[in-house]
């Protein structure tokens, strides 16, 4: 079995995807640790998309069943096929914008605040995940994320609104009972 879970940043992709290997002992692969190199300032340098996918082919290879985190639009048509099912997760802007900010202030501390080069990045990074939803950001939009779920070979589970891990967990088994056995 081999999952892909998406959705806008903050919209829980990894909590689910963590949740979900915890509960089916299935290995998680976030793709943030593939398109991101290891840095000072994390999440600044990007890996060559080549060697990204390299690496996570590589990895999920090991394995029979996986659970992949994040977005792997414009990563290359082979992940349009390579899954049983992908769950795209949509929450409100504004929760899924508080949830980020929450988050940068757990990852960093107060030097999103105190730091020039930090608290540029900080907002760089909050412009960038408002544009997901009005489609205005570079990169990973909504439009982005639906028109590669519409061509996709694979069932698609939408999860809309700010749903508990347990919901999400009991709707992606669900869908899957149906055709997998897990």
């Amino acid at each position: 079995m081999k999952i892909h879970i998406m959705g806008a940043s903050g919209a829980g992709s990894t909590t689910l995807g963590k949740a979900l290997s915890e509960r089916w002992k299935h290995p998680y692969f976030d793709t943030d640790d593939y398109f991101w190199l290891s840095s000072a300032m994390p999440f600044t340098q990007r890996r060559a998309a080549e060697e990204r996918n390299r690496f996570l082919k590589d990895d999920l290879q090991k394995h029979k069943d996986v659970i992949v985190g994040g977005s792997l639009v414009n990563w290359g048509d082979e992940w349009k096929t390579y899954f049983n099912l992908v769950v795209f997760l949509y929450l409100p802007p504004a929760i899924r914008l508080q949830r980020l900010m929450e988050r940068e202030v757990e990852r960093y501390g107060t030097a999103i605040f105190d730091n020039p080069e930090r608290a540029a990045l900080y907002q760089q990074f909050l412009t960038w995940a408002t544009g997901y939803d009005d489609n205005t950001t570079h990169g990973r939009t909504l439009n982005t994320h639906r028109n590669w779920l519409s061509a996709l070979d694979c069932p698609v589970l939408e999860i809309e609104g700010d749903t508990t891990i347990d919901e999400r967990v009991n709707l992606v088994e669900q869908t899957l009972s149906g055709f997998l056995k897990f």
